[in-house]
């Protein structure tokens, strides 16, 4: 099968080798509904077989228990993978709606101990902060990060949804070696601020929800026909009502450009998103996430479909036309912030 291991790309200047594209775990214990474990174990294998090396998750997930049911794979391949986690987002035990952000130096050092325990490894490979705390200077978060990375408990540095400015002052306290957002055709936000500080700075962009969280594959028509009960993504704007039915009418360029390549809808998004590496000029891993074996299958395959000058012309308008924000709360984005 080698010849359909995907290409890789390295994190940062001195960030670690990665495949091309990852793989995101939440939805593997959390947040979509309910999963099949034997399923989504089978997927982190072929994931493997096909070069996909970073494995993303967090701590948020399902408080703890994404980690706790990605451990065993990670034993059993620890030379072979990445592991990436996160630290600062909860959820409101009260409300679960609620988000709670901290980024206490105390709460990172006691969130790092949890996660290598969940994980059941020595050292984390990425480590991303989740969600900025505005009540705390990025200096001294960053600050306690590198504190982990020289205790060997931490190899390399990552933040997530932070503003262009953020990341300047964060790289100049310890390098960074991704920034995480999510980046699509759906949201592209992040252009305005964060690419080019991200491109002047040598740190790799690492998308998360590409497929604007499974919207971009064309097989979803209403929150009430196609999520489950619990599904999170009922509370988001873009996937409700005449939202969702705008946005819907949205991909017709990208089924035309499928239709013409003998691709899929999703293909053609992750596509887009990975040539974002050479329109801005830096390194671009997109992780999109699923539980089906076919599904990473088809996903890898993205990574070698190359659009032409006038397909990416043809997408270039579907952003400015999304009805609906990528949260119903964009405060603790970076688009809420820059």
């Amino acid at each position: 099968m080698s010849d359909s291991r995907i290409e890789k790309v390295r994190l940062g200047t001195d960030g670690p080798e990665v495949g091309a594209q990852g793989l995101g775990c939440m939805g593997m214990s959390f947040a979509y509904g309910p999963t099949d474990a034997d399923e989504a174990r089978a997927t982190l294998e072929r994931a493997l077989e096909l070069g996909i090396t970073l494995y993303d998750t967090a701590d948020a997930y399902a408080a703890g228990e994404n980690e706790k049911f990605l451990a065993p794979f990670f034993a059993a391949h620890r030379d072979e993978v990445v592991v990436a986690t996160k630290f600062a987002l909860a959820m409101d035990p009260h409300d679960p709606a609620k988000r709670i952000i901290n980024n206490e130096p105390a709460y990172i050092r006691q969130c790092a101990e949890d996660s290598l325990r969940r994980l059941e490894v020595d050292e984390i490979d990425l480590y991303y902060m989740h969600r900025r705390d505005v009540n705390v200077p990025i200096e001294e978060t960053v600050g306690v990060m590198a504190e982990l990375v020289r205790e060997g408990k931490v190899k390399h540095l990552g933040l997530s949804e932070v503003t262009g400015n953020e990341l300047r002052a964060a790289q100049a306290v310890h390098p960074i070696a991704a920034v995480q957002s999510e980046w699509s055709l759906f949201s592209r936000d992040i252009e305005a601020g964060v690419v080019p500080a991200a491109r002047e700075l040598g740190v790799a962009l690492v998308p998360y929800s590409p497929l604007g969280r499974g919207f971009l594959t064309g097989s979803f028509t209403s929150a009430e026909k196609d999520l489950t009960e619990g599904d999170f993504r009922r509370g988001q704007p873009r996937f409700n009502g005449d939202n969702a039915a705008a946005n819907a009418s949205l991909l017709d360029p990208v089924r035309k450009l499928a239709e013409g390549r003998n691709a899929t809808l999703g293909q053609v998004a992750l596509a887009w998103v990975q040539q974002r590496a050479q329109v801005h000029g830096l390194p671009v891993v997109p992780i999109p996430g699923t539980r089906r074996p076919a599904r990473v299958e088809e996903n890898a395959a993205a990574t070698r479909l190359l659009l032409t000058e006038s397909e990416m012309e043809l997408l270039e308008p579907i952003a400015g036309q999304v009805a609906g924000g990528r949260y119903a709360d964009m405060s603790f984005t970076s688009a809420g912030r820059e």
